[in-house]
């Protein structure tokens, strides 16, 4: 008796715009939530913080949402484990909020 779900490890063919295939670049990201959703922002800022546009945004559900982090943090593992740790910047001293987590992060 076979106990695993349907396409389990099986790849699935999809259709890709070539348009799509060229990928996005974004260097900044805003996460919202409801009760039913996840809602991703994922934006492109200029060295102008005024000049920033919105290049993606992503409704997910909290299930999807939750396995989404796992795969990310994964993979991030994998790659600190091949190419060393990343070093994140440290908060500022003051109370006020930094420059970069002004917009989104």
């Amino acid at each position: 008796m076979n106990n695993q779900p349907p396409n389990q490890g099986q790849q699935i063919p999809y259709n890709v715009e070539p348009s799509v295939l060229k990928g996005l670049y974004t260097n900044n990201m805003q996460v919202s939530h409801t009760k039913e959703e996840f809602i991703l922002d994922f934006m492109s800022m200029s060295f102008n913080p005024q000049a920033m546009s919105l290049i993606a945004k992503i409704f997910s559900s909290p299930a999807h949402f939750k396995r989404m982090v796992a795969a990310l943090s994964d993979n991030l593992k994998k790659y600190e484990d091949t190419f060393g740790k990343i070093e994140s910047p440290k908060p500022e001293a003051n109370t006020q909020a930094s420059e970069s987590s002004k917009f989104g992060f």
